[in-house]
């Protein structure tokens, strides 16, 4: 017979996991569609219902690998407890609040991981050194990558000699083509749990002789057509009209990067739970997975609408091909991040954007003050959460006699 304290914990468990994941919903989903709204090509509550939607789709399709590393590979030789979940939510939850409070972006991955690897010790388990320096690593080139990017995306959409019927469908085309490879819990793999467009038709189709690095040639074509197709559909609607094409790119764009980013944040909200769903309760990822996309959708539709507002002021300052400079990267890294199961901060990712973009119009456009404040926060958050981790799960276990 199961004890009712297991019960209880397992149900304060899931409501922390709701909770966290409604923030999450609420606050690191907006800034994809921020640029659309400042430019006027979406309206705010479509946004917030779309976000809601598109996010919640990425968290089932693609959460399970950044789920899988904050449930399992941040501390060896222990298993994350209900209580002990429970502790790195409530951790992870307490410094998203303070972020909101100070209206400073908290990045959610930096409290969450940080708040795992606390309890986690507090458990009695060893670091994961390895995991640690692969996300370490990771996190020091984000601003570099997503800052670069950005640059470089900016320069090429300024540039006299790259008419804009050109500039912006070549952004699409990229984009395009990464679409076709992503790995997507819906499509069926015989060697991956997931799979990807591009395998998938080139399977169906015989696929084709090996390329150098292993790469079949038959996905190499497909990924070649999807480019070829998004670059000529974009291409016609700028040649219809060079604004209203750009603003239908940019909000494409947005959707496109609201599903990276709920595929991203929905494992801060769900990895803990992992070894509780997965080995103590038996039930399948998807059931986890749709729990945090429930969190996400709701919070998405419930509070996103007064953030999308106020972000999308300042992303009206930047113009819409500034603003598509800084979403471009944030698709690239997002998608990298959950093909090597890295958490990352979107937030983060789009602020180091922003600044890139700015720089190619000679002046990054964000105070320099709140820059330094907010990577302050950034670094404290990571090693404060853990000391608050580790206390926290202290504290309840003492409490509970366990």
């Amino acid at each position: 017979m199961v004890a009712l304290s297991f019960v209880g914990l397992v149900g304060v468990a899931i409501l922390t996991c709701l909770a966290m994941a409604w923030v999450l919903g609420a606050n690191s989903n907006s800034p994809p569609f921020a640029p659309a709204i400042g430019a006027n090509a979406i309206s705010t509550m479509r946004a917030a219902f779309v976000i809601g939607l598109l996010a919640a789709a990425g968290a089932l399709m693609q959460g399970g690998s950044i789920s899988e590393t904050i449930g399992a590979d941040l501390i060896d030789g222990v298993t994350i407890t209900p209580l002990a979940a429970i502790a790195g939510l409530l951790t992870a939850a307490t410094f998203m609040g303070i972020g909101i409070y100070t209206r400073y972006p908290i990045p959610a991955a930096f409290a969450t991981t940080g708040a795992m690897v606390g309890v986690g010790l507090s458990l009695g388990g060893d670091p994961a050194m390895a995991t640690y320096r692969r996300l370490g690593i990771f996190w020091l080139f984000v601003p570099i990558m997503s800052g670069g990017l950005a640059y470089a995306t900016a320069v090429t959409l300024r540039r006299d000699d790259i008419p804009e019927s050109v500039g912006v469908p070549a952004l699409a085309g990229l984009v395009g083509a990464i679409i076709a490879n992503i790995r997507l819990g819906v499509i069926p793999d015989p060697a991956a749990d997931q799979g990807t467009v591009a395998r998938f038709i080139s399977r169906r189709f015989g696929g084709g002789p090996t390329l150098a690095g292993g790469v079949d040639l038959g996905i190499v074509l497909v990924t070649i057509v999807a480019g070829a197709i998004a670059f000529s559909l974009v291409r016609r609607r700028v040649l219809t009209s060079v604004e209203g094409g750009i603003r239908s790119f940019l909000l494409v764009l947005g959707g496109i990067v609201a599903f990276s980013s709920g595929g991203s944040q929905v494992g801060l909200a769900t990895g803990p739970l992992e070894n509780l769903f997965r080995v103590e309760l038996g039930l399948p990822g998807i059931t986890l997975l749709a729990l945090g996309a429930a969190g996400i959708l709701a919070g998405a539709w419930m509070a996103a609408p007064r953030l999308l507002q106020a972000t999308s002021r300042e992303y009206a300052q930047l113009g819409v091909r500034r603003s598509i400079a800084a979403l471009v990267p944030g698709f690239v890294i997002a998608q990298l991040a959950i093909f090597l199961g890295i958490p990352i901060s979107l937030n983060n990712i789009i602020l180091s954007g922003v600044i890139g973009g700015g720089l190619a119009a000679g002046s990054a456009g964000v105070s320099r003050r709140k820059i330094g404040v907010t990577v302050s926060f950034w670094l404290l958050t990571l090693g404060s959460s853990i000391a608050l981790g580790y206390g926290v799960y202290r504290v309840l276990a003492f409490g509970l006699g366990r």
